[in-house]
């Protein structure tokens, strides 16, 4: 399966390695295939010196809207493959020895949180937000959510995102330290090019040295939140109240939550 057909679209041009969820009819939902494509991606070009800097951005209306739930089989035994693949991505992303933009145009949703946070400069347009939906379907934010949101917004905000899952708009997002730019809208594209080619043209080993060092300074926790992050999210799959998100998701109506675990 290439790249593409795993919904993914990767390039490189004048030092600019382009990473790009390309699933638009799905509002860039991801798979497990999808999730190993643009860790591949990274990895691959991780050596590459012809790559400055690198974006990665979703196709369409979204820039991720979390896991691809259609077709979700509920009486399979719980997997990890999805969260695995998610934190793999995070891990590509992190250790990437060049400036990642994460360049959030409409919704990021989940996991699609995780993916953008995960990039070292995270813009968007004026129009996007960022949803930490899991507990909507009875499940745990994962992707290393629980460490990046907490390292950008503090414990009190990060709480209220996760728990209540309250949409976060791009501006609010900007005041509360999550995300570093907005831009507006009609300008987007042009802006986030422009942020691109300074950054392409700046001094490589020095923006390595720094992003790795806040970083580390910042993200210490990350390896242990992939891990509670599994362990938890494994066993909220197997529960009557994920069982009962999901098709209330899908059947677009109100979850009616019951356990007490």
């Amino acid at each position: 399966m290439t790249t593409t057909e795993r919904g993914v679209v990767s390039t490189v041009e004048n030092g600019v390695l382009r990473v790009t969820i390309d699933r638009p009819a799905s509002l860039n939902a991801v798979r497990v295939e999808t999730l190993d494509a643009i860790a591949d991606a990274f990895e691959d070009h991780s050596v590459d010196p012809d790559v400055r800097v690198a974006v990665l951005s979703g196709a369409g209306r979204a820039f991720c809207t979390g896991a691809d739930l259609a077709g979700l089989d509920l009486s399979a035994a719980p997997s990890a493959e999805t969260i695995d693949a998610a934190n793999r991505v995070v891990e590509k992303i992190r250790g990437f020895p060049r400036p990642v933009i994460g360049a959030v145009q409409g919704p990021a949703v989940g996991v699609g949180v995780s993916l953008a946070l995960a990039c070292d400069l995270t813009v968007a347009s004026e129009s996007s937000y960022f949803l930490l939906a899991f507990t909507r379907i009875g499940l745990m934010p994962d992707g290393g959510a629980t460490a990046l949101v907490a390292a950008s917004v503090g414990r009190a905000r990060a709480m209220t995102m996760a728990l209540l899952a309250e949409r976060l708009g791009a501006v609010e997002a900007l005041r509360e330290g999550l995300i570093a730019k907005v831009y507006a809208d009609n300008d987007f594209d042009m802006e986030v090019e422009s942020l691109a080619r300074s950054l392409a043209v700046g001094p490589a080993d020095a923006f390595r040295r720094t992003k790795d060092a806040i970083n580390d300074a910042t993200l210490g926790q990350l390896d242990s939140a992939f891990a509670r992050e599994r362990a938890g999210q494994l066993a909220l799959l197997a529960t009557p109240d994920f069982a009962e998100g999901v098709d209330a998701f899908q059947g677009k109506r109100a979850a009616r939550f019951g356990s007490f675990a």
